[in-house]
């Protein structure tokens, strides 16, 4: 079991650890063996979100873990059709009950959805939801730039974190830049570029000359750039695999090599500006 990870400390002065587990995909009879396999190898955090379907399931595995509720870091996420104050603060509700749980140490903002034109209001919503203590730290994912001006803007809070697609082929430098002058925290979402990255020539020799995965390289990268990062899998070994970082280390020649494999045409997910899915 490793257990001596990073942390991240936030804006609002709470804390989370800088590795956690994702669950995007992971259903059904999956979920429950998963988690309790993370736990065992040293997995403090764990992120879903209500359009992955699998906050039930995540519930039951927190609570068959065996670790305090207090000493785990749980995230979830309002989707795009609960936008609007009064339908995110019950959407929130709904996700506690399905978690099995009275707060949630993050909730986060799905996507911007800007052609609503609902983020402010929904993210008004969460400024409550934090301060009746429903939910720890407030977030968003996906957003960029303007948005998250927006959000300073007119309520002057920003959130603790925001939660992008961010991976060797898609390092978005501006946005981090952002995030680092206002001391919002990056979370890397598809840390492997979905498998892509993992092919890669450069992540291939590095990975070689350190005898490590490929995997465990990118991930350490991801660590060594400041990032969380919530790699998903359901298998032990890989479990195990991807938190065994603390020991790996990238010097300035291979975080330099990593830094110019970033492309103009890298990202793989939607584009926030004009993604608009309502249901799965």
């Amino acid at each position: 079991m490793t257990t001596n990870q990073p942390y991240i400390t936030f804006h609002d002065g709470r804390r989370a650890p800088q590795l956690g587990m994702g669950t995007w995909q992971l259903t059904g009879d999956a979920v429950v063996p998963s988690i309790q396999a993370a736990v065992e190898a040293g997995y403090r955090s764990i992120d879903t979100a209500a359009i992955y379907g699998n906050e039930v399931e995540v519930g039951r595995g927190i609570a068959r873990c065996g670790i305090p509720r207090e000493d785990l870091f749980v995230a979830t996420k309002v989707w795009n059709d609960r936008h609007g104050h009064d339908s995110t603060k019950t959407a929130l509700q709904e996700s506690l009950d399905r978690l099995g749980l009275d707060y949630v140490d993050l909730y986060l903002i799905h996507w911007p959805v800007p052609q609503n034109k609902r983020y402010l209001e929904t993210w008004e919503a969460l400024i409550q939801l934090r301060d009746e203590g429903r939910a720890r730290s407030i977030g968003v994912c996906n957003f960029q730039v303007g948005h998250l001006q927006k959000l300073l803007d007119s309520t002057g809070v920003l959130p603790v974190v925001n939660q992008i697609e961010l991976h060797p082929h898609f390092q978005q430098a501006e946005l981090r830049a952002y995030h680092q002058d206002h001391d919002i925290r990056t979370e890397a979402w598809s840390p492997l570029g979905r498998t892509q990255a993992l092919q890669d020539p450069v992540i291939l020799e590095l990975a070689h000359q350190l005898q490590a995965t490929p995997a465990q390289v990118i991930l350490r990268w991801h660590i060594q750039m400041g990032h969380m990062v919530i790699p998903k899998s359901s298998h032990p070994a890989r479990l195990q695999e991807n938190i065994n970082l603390w020991n790996l280390h990238l010097d300035d020649a291979a975080l330099a090599r990593i830094a110019v494999l970033d492309r103009a045409d890298g990202r793989i997910g939607p584009d926030p500006d004009t993604f608009y899915l309502m249901k799965k």
